[in-house]
C-alpha cells in the first residue's frame, strides 16, 4: 500500500485486527506514562468499530488521504489532511477511511490507570458506502 502520510506506515494493526473492517497499520510515535501518540493508517475501505474511550478523551490529527468519524447520534465528518477531531470521554464513535481512498491519522490519548476501550459493534456497512 502506498503511505498517504509523511509519517511512518507501521506494521499491520494485527493486535485490533478483530476491531477493524479492513486492512490498518500503526505506527507508535512518542508517548510515556503520560500520552500516547501514534500514527494509524487506514486502507481505503477500512474503519475501526464502534467504540468508546472510558476515562480520556482522544484526539485525531488528519494527516493523509480522506477519512471520516461520527460519534452516536450525529453525521459523519469528513476528515482531510490538517483537520482535527475532539472525540470526548464516554463518546461512543468510529472512524476510517473513505470507502475510495486510504487515511491516516494521528492518533493522541492520554493515559490513565482506569482508562479502557470499550469495542461495540462494526459501522453499517450500507451507510458506510453512502460517504464515496
Amino acid at each position: 500500500m502506498d503511505n498517504p502520510s509523511a509519517f511512518p506506515l507501521g506494521q499491520p494493526n494485527d493486535a485490533y485486527a478483530q476491531y477493524f473492517e479492513g486492512q490498518s497499520y500503526l505506527a507508535p510515535l512518542a508517548g510515556d506514562d503520560q500520552v500516547s501518540v501514534a500514527n494509524v493508517t487506514f486502507e481505503p475501505g477500512c474503519t475501526n468499530h464502534w467504540h468508546i474511550h472510558h476515562g480520556v478523551c482522544q484526539i485525531l490529527i488528519a494527516v493523509g488521504g480522506r477519512g471520516y468519524y461520527q460519534i452516536a447520534g450525529q453525521e459523519p465528518v469528513e476528515l482531510k489532511p490538517g483537520d482535527v477531531a475532539y472525540i470526548p470521554p464516554e463518546t461512543k464513535h468510529w472512524h476510517g477511511a473513505a470507502p475510495t481512498e486510504a487515511f491516516a491519522h494521528i492518533a493522541v490519548m492520554p493515559k490513565k490507570d482506569d482508562a479502557s476501550n470499550e469495542w461495540l459493534e462494526p459501522v453499517d456497512d450500507g451507510e458506510y458506502r453512502k460517504l464515496a
